[in-house]
């Protein structure tokens, strides 16, 4: 039996390795288990792709990462997004996809073997929080989470000095966004200044990277992503799945009992203004299908969450895409595990979504199920 191959796709400020840093550990790990225990081969590869680059050129680095790796055996393949990744997955193998020649000839080598496309938190009616990061005051909250992530990956977490700042800041001031803004301004400022004593030029590139090239930022809008919807089709004979979650609105309340632990405080603001910018409604574009699948949502949930529900980074209606594997409680990075306590990596987003081993073992569950199934009817059909 040839073996499977899974690609997994990270999101926008996504890499396969940084620092010692990996993004899809503990996906990788849980992949494998669970076809080692069917006593199923599988291979597993990361993509490496530009953090915020134009998704045209994220899908040509995967289309290049599948093509350099599968192989002529006719293994089944499954492309596994995380967020913007589930959007390079799905241009990747739409019928109508132009990336360029070579790539497009490439593609027509194991096009057909792909059996599943499963997104995981990706925006696929778009963001509010792409149209907020497109102005000026956007740049500079965009700026300053690459700044404090790349700073936390290199020394372990961001300069106590900052984050004290901002922590005690939080007692003099009201809570609106133009206030968070400055607050994070002047953090930025004092990390910055680590960062460039820093040594990893790998973390300073990577860093360059999201400054030069912006081209997903832009694209993410809800306004663009209409244009997506009519233009990237779905390829008949693959299987497209998703996974959705989101998290509880921050309150003051979530930052003070944080007022111990510096970086927690830090992201708790970090993530209650992404919250706050990404519920934002626009009637045109509202980050929803047309006929929103309430069934499924009360099949997961039990109820219909409030308007605005999102995970921090990506509304919760404009995840669903193909069929439901999983639809709950977390954000946006606590999909791919990292989440707080045993079993997670450190918890970049201070959500309060109280995420944890027990439910990232559950969403892995389904995911593995579903590329089984996927390659089981395609053997089925064949037959």
């Amino acid at each position: 039996m040839p073996p499977s191959r899974a690609y997994l796709a990270p999101g926008m400020f996504g890499f396969a390795r940084l620092a010692a840093y990996e993004y899809f550990e503990h996906v990788i790990r849980a992949l494998e288990k669970r076809y080692r225990d069917r006593d199923r081969p599988l291979e597993v590869h990361v993509v490496e792709v530009h953090p915020t680059a134009s998704i045209r050129r994220r899908a040509a680095k995967l289309a290049t990462r599948v093509s350099g790796t599968a192989g002529d055996d006719g293994g089944p393949i499954h492309l596994i997004g995380h967020s913007t990744g589930g959007l390079d997955a799905r241009l990747v193998v739409s019928p109508s996809v132009h990336l360029d020649e070579h790539t497009d000839r490439e593609l027509a080598r194991w096009i057909d073997r792909v059996r599943s496309i499963i997104t995981i938190n990706t925006p696929h009616y778009g963001t509010p929080l792409a149209t907020f990061f497109a102005t000026a005051k956007g740049q500079q909250l965009l700026f300053a989470v690459s700044a404090l992530t790349v700073t936390a990956l290199k020394l372990g977490a961001p300069p106590l000095a900052a984050a004290s700042a901002l922590v005690a800041a939080l007692g003099r001031t009201n809570q609106s966004v133009g206030v968070e803004l400055r607050l994070i301004d002047n953090v930025t400022d004092a990390v910055m200044r680590v960062l460039d004593e820093a040594s990893s030029r790998r973390l300073r590139d990577w860093l360059r990277q999201v400054r030069d090239d912006q081209g997903a930022v832009v694209q993410l809008m809800p306004e663009a992503m209409d244009l997506f919807i009519a233009g990237v089709e779905n390829r008949a004979g693959v299987s497209y799945s998703c996974v959705a979650s989101y998290a509880p609105p921050g309150k003051v309340g979530d930052w003070l009992r944080h007022l111990r632990a510096p970086w927690s405080a830090v992201s708790a603001v970090l993530f209650h203004l992404l919250y706050r910018v990404t519920a934002v409604k626009d009637q045109r574009y509202a980050c929803s299908p047309d006929r929103l699948d309430n069934e499924a949502l009360l099949t997961f949930l039990g109820c219909i969450p409030p308007l605005g529900a999102n995970d921090g980074v990506v509304p919760l209606t404009s995840q669903i895409w193909g069929r439901p594997l999983w639809i709950g409680m977390g954000d946006h990075l606590d999909m791919v595990g990292h989440f707080p306590g045993p079993g997670g990596h450190t918890d970049w987003l201070a959500s309060g979504a109280k995420f944890d081993i027990h439910r990232f073992e559950l969403v892995m569950d389904r995911i593995v199920e579903a590329m089984i199934a996927a390659e089981d009817d395609m053997e089925r059909a064949r037959a």
